[in-house]
């Protein structure tokens, strides 16, 4: 579902979204951000893998005023747990906003795996109305689209992952 908005030129993706519904430049770059991404670290041939799964999650949200993904900062987890404090708020309840399209939205979400404070893994929201809402940075295979299913099974190796340790973050504006 989401090639239909990450491939060919942004011209076209514009007109596609426009059929959708009143499109958000913002949203829109971040869809070209993860088309980027996925050039340089999908998951069937990362190329850059060395840039952690945070740098990849801010990033594709627009969170570093850089030219390209090869320019981002790469986080560390501490560094990652001080960026959370700073840019978002918790989402209390945890629930997932019905209808949202990153591209339609001023909204931006970031799934936070473990401790806010020691966080495993973070991964942006793009689009609640497919399976696999989430995008992020796997360790060993690289950027792509997954359910918060498949990110709590990839996490259950080695750590004890449940719903508490699952929280839903709001960019702060």
């Amino acid at each position: 579902m989401f090639d239909t908005y990450l491939s060919g030129s942004t011209e076209a993706k514009i007109k596609t979204l426009q059929r959708k519904g009143p499109v958000n430049l913002d949203g829109l770059k971040v869809l070209e951000r993860i088309d980027e991404i996925k050039m340089m670290c999908d998951r069937n041939n990362p190329l850059y893998e060395q840039i952690s799964n945070y740098s990849i999650a801010l990033y594709s949200l627009g969170f570093f005023d850089v030219p390209d993904l090869m320019e981002a900062d790469d986080l560390d987890e501490i560094e990652a747990a001080d960026f959370l404090k700073m840019h978002f708020e918790e989402v209390k309840d945890f629930a997932l906003p019905s209808n949202y399209m990153i591209s339609e939205s001023n909204e931006r979400y970031l799934l936070v795996i473990g401790d806010p404070e020691f966080p495993i893994h973070f991964a942006a929201l793009i689009n609640t109305a497919t399976n696999r809402p989430f995008f992020s940075k796997l360790k060993f295979m690289g950027s792509g689209f997954d359910s918060l299913k498949e990110l709590i099974n990839e996490f259950q190796v080695g750590e004890t992952i449940s719903m508490k340790d699952i929280h839903l973050f709001r960019k702060i504006y």
